[in-house]
């Protein structure tokens, strides 16, 4: 890789000009200076790239909104991100590029945002009453399915509270973003991890009662 400030091109430098790139990321995103502020600002239009072509590829779940609405959140997604990548800095391992590691940060938070629009002029129907579970297509596996999909319908009639089985069928069945869902209820995204935490531990043991889960075996620290 050609080092910084050197080359025999004089076209000015780019979002994807990778031939001025750091050497080593995190090295220059850790430290102050001009690299530092160099190195942030490439990572933020990788990471802007990332989440508009995200934001691209769902565009069909923002109903008709306008491009300054997408230019929004993918300004907000890439900003999030960002954040979020310099909080796990330490967390790289080099098992992959470090362009590639972090692309990933602007697709994932591109893909929260876009859902959380989709979601915010929607009803949230917080209703425990009824849901469809898919079974499986293959005639052989269908009496099968069946009754697994009996009894986890069971486990979530018998094992959960109200309050965790509509929390559970929001975020697993109908997949509301959590934080819609948070905001919605006047709650957090940890309140409503610990019920659903609560509510699949639950569900479990109420499966492996029934016999079609193994019981955990107490080997180590495996929950």
């Amino acid at each position: 890789m050609t080092p910084i400030g050197q080359g025999g091109s004089s076209r000015p430098a780019s979002a994807t000009d990778t031939e001025r790139d750091p050497d080593d990321w995190v090295h220059a995103l850790s430290i102050e200076g001009p690299d530092h502020h160099d190195a942030l600002r490439r990572l933020h239009d990788l990471l802007l790239r990332a989440a508009r072509h995200q934001v691209g590829r769902m565009g069909t779940l923002l109903d008709g909104a306008g491009p300054d609405v997408a230019d929004e959140l993918t300004h907000q997604a890439a900003d999030e991100a960002m954040v979020a990548l310099l909080r796990k800095l330490h967390t790289f391992e080099g098992r992959s590029r470090f362009t590639t590691w972090a692309y990933k940060f602007g697709i994932l938070q591109a893909a929260t945002e876009v859902r959380s629009q989709a979601w915010r002029t929607r009803q949230v129907v917080l209703d425990d009453s009824h849901f469809t579970i898919e079974l499986g297509p293959s005639v052989e596996e269908y009496a099968e399915t069946a009754d697994l999909a009996r009894a986890v319908r069971r486990a979530i009639d018998e094992a959960l509270t109200a309050h965790q089985r509509r929390i559970m069928l929001a975020l697993l069945v109908d997949e509301v973003p959590i934080d819609v869902l948070a905001e919605r209820l006047g709650t957090n995204r940890n309140a409503l991890y610990k019920t659903l935490h609560d509510a699949r531990v639950r569900v479990r043991a109420h499966l492996t009662t029934a016999g079609y889960l193994r019981a955990a075996t107490g080997k180590g620290n495996d929950p």
